[in-house]
């Protein structure tokens, strides 16, 4: 656990036409983090076991994207990645930071490469986690892919539940065995707040497909993937890793979606070394 306080380091900015929640922690060269598109998921829950390490080098700042967290529910009717892309640029343009280095956890991840294809002079490097940017390409697995199916069918029925939260979550790991129940509840708490089911259920964005330009961006990026990720085909990532122009992997064995959480330790030096890289 992070010795720094969730509440302390709480922040809102107005970012151009939606108010958005974040946290700021550390000194140094700013590093945005964006998380993951999973009902209940906020930029604290996915990054609290990278904080210590990272802050120790950067001046973090966590981004509970537009919907999501403590982020304004604004409705969103364009692509979500063009949408959160530009609350980015604008969060950045409110805080006075010309240019950071990027970490994105699944939709986060492909949000920061559509900034990196929209406003590439924003983004010095980018760590990329499990995410789906070529998956009109990918051919391991069925689409949707399992986990896909779990957020798709979560908001039906009879609505969110625990148990729907406790499948979910465990469908986001390789070895269950160290999710809490204190995480299990925040997510299912998240998920079920009214404003959260109210856009899942009636204004969700509409779906958006970068794979077709995943050539223009230049960006130095890492890759890092889970063996065992049931939400993002492993080939997904290695055809990134061959369509990008500046990128580099690294794959985990028994590990799934959550790199950061379930190989903590070695996403934290990984992620360290690459983003205090000078530049070319």
């Amino acid at each position: 656990m992070t010795r720094y306080s969730e509440e302390e380091t709480s922040r809102y900015v107005q970012a151009g036409d939606v108010r958005l929640h974040y946290h700021d922690i550390g000194d140094g060269a700013p590093l945005i983090c964006l998380h993951g598109g999973g009902p209940g998921a906020s930029g604290w829950s996915n990054f609290v076991e990278n904080i210590d390490a990272l802050a120790e080098h950067f001046r973090v700042l966590l981004i509970d994207m537009p919907q999501f967290g403590k982020s304004e529910k604004v409705i969103v009717e364009e692509g979500r990645l063009t949408y959160t892309a530009r609350a980015v640029r604008a969060f950045m343009d409110a805080l006075e930071i010309p240019r950071a280095d990027f970490i994105g956890n699944s939709i986060g991840a492909q949000s920061i490469m559509k900034l990196c294809i929209d406003a590439p002079e924003r983004v010095r490097r980018h760590v990329a986690l499990g995410n789906n940017a070529a998956a009109p390409l990918t051919f391991f697995m069925p689409r949707p892919q399992e986990g896909i199916r779990l957020i798709i069918d979560y908001y039906k029925g009879e609505g969110p539940t625990r148990e729907k939260m406790r499948r979910l979550i465990q469908t986001l790991v390789y070895d269950s065995t160290f999710l809490t129940e204190e995480l299990l509840d925040a997510r299912y708490e998240a998920s079920a707040e009214p404003d959260a089911v109210d856009i899942w259920t009636n204004h969700h964005p509409p779906r958006e497909e970068i794979a077709h330009l995943l050539d223009r961006i230049e960006t130095p990026t890492l890759l890092l993937w889970g063996a065992e990720d049931r939400f993002s085909s492993l080939d997904s990532g290695l055809i990134e890793l061959k369509v990008l122009r500046n990128a580099e992997m690294h794959i985990f064995q028994r590990c799934g979606h959550w790199v950061q959480l379930e190989k903590a330790a070695t996403f934290n030096k990984l992620a360290i070394e690459f983003l205090t890289r000078a530049d070319d």
